[in-house]
C-alpha cells in the first residue's frame, strides 16, 4: 500500500499502469496519484511549463478562465475582495481578468512569481486553475490554500476530474508528465467534511469551495 499525499492513509493500491508510469488511488479520499519515483526534477518541471503560452491579450484563453471567473464573481459580490492566484503561471491571466473588474488581486506561482510574502495573508477568495493536478505534496498545498480563506471566503479550483479506471486508461490528462495528483468529485467532497468546506462542482471542471468556519 502507498501512502497518499493528500489524506496521508496507507490505504492506496495500483489503479493504472502504462509505459509511463505507475497510478496509485487512495481508497480513503479517492486521489489518483502518480508513482512518487516518477514524478520529475525541478529543472525538467519548469521546462515544460516554458513551453505553455498562456497570454491575458489572447480571448479564447480568456473565455476558457470565464468559465471559473464567471461563477466566482456571481458569488463574491463586492468588488472590494481581495483574492490571490496560486499557481499563476509564465502569463498571469485570471488575476488580471479579476483585477479589471475591481478586485484586489496578488499572485503566486513557485517558479514564475515566487514571492512568499504573499502566501502569509489571508484573502476573501483564492484562485487555482489548472494547477493543483501539479501538486506533488497536495496535502501541503491544500492546507496553505485554505488556511489563506478567510471565514465566509472562497476557493475555486479548475481541474479535469478523474472518474472510473476504464476512462483513466484512455485519458489524455494524464499524460502530461507534469501532471501527478487527479482529484475527483468524491476526493473534492471528502476535503470538503473533513474541512467544513461547502462544496459546489460547476460544469464537468470547475470546483468552488466555500469556507463556512
Amino acid at each position: 500500500m502507498q501512502p497518499c499525499p493528500l489524506c496521508q492513509s496507507h490505504s492506496a493500491d495500483t489503479f493504472h499502469q502504462d509505459k509511463r508510469r505507475v497510478y496509485f488511488r487512495c481508497q480513503e479520499c479517492a486521489l489518483v496519484f502518480a508513482d512518487p519515483e516518477a514524478l520529475l526534477a525541478p529543472d525538467d518541471e519548469k521546462a515544460v511549463y516554458d513551453k505553455h503560452e498562456n497570454n491575458p491579450d489572447d480571448p479564447g484563453y480568456r473565455r476558457f478562465l470565464g468559465r471559473l471567473a464567471d461563477p466566482l464573481v456571481e458569488r463574491l459580490g463586492a468588488s472590494s475582495c481581495s483574492g490571490l492566484d496560486f499557481g499563476s503561471g509564465p502569463g498571469p491571466t485570471l488575476s488580471v481578468m479579476l483585477a479589471e473588474m475591481g478586485y484586489n488581486m496578488a499572485i503566486y506561482d513557485p517558479y514564475f512569481a515566487h514571492d512568499p510574502t504573499v502566501l502569509d495573508r489571508q484573502y476573501d477568495f483564492v484562485t487555482c486553475t489548472e494547477a493543483i493536478e501539479h501538486f506533488y505534496t497536495p496535502a501541503k498545498e491544500w492546507g496553505l490554500l485554505t488556511a489563506m480563506v478567510k471565514p465566509g471566503g472562497w476557493l475555486g479550483f479548475m481541474t479535469k476530474l478523474a472518474t472510473d479506471a476504464d476512462a483513466f486508461a484512455h485519458w489524455h490528462y494524464k499524460n502530461d508528465p507534469t501532471h501527478v495528483s487527479f482529484f475527483s468529485r468524491e476526493t473534492f467532497r471528502y476535503l470538503a467534511k473533513r474541512d467544513g468546506l461547502e462544496v459546489e462542482f460547476v460544469g464537468n471542471d470547475v470546483i468552488l469551495l466555500r469556507k463556512t468556519q
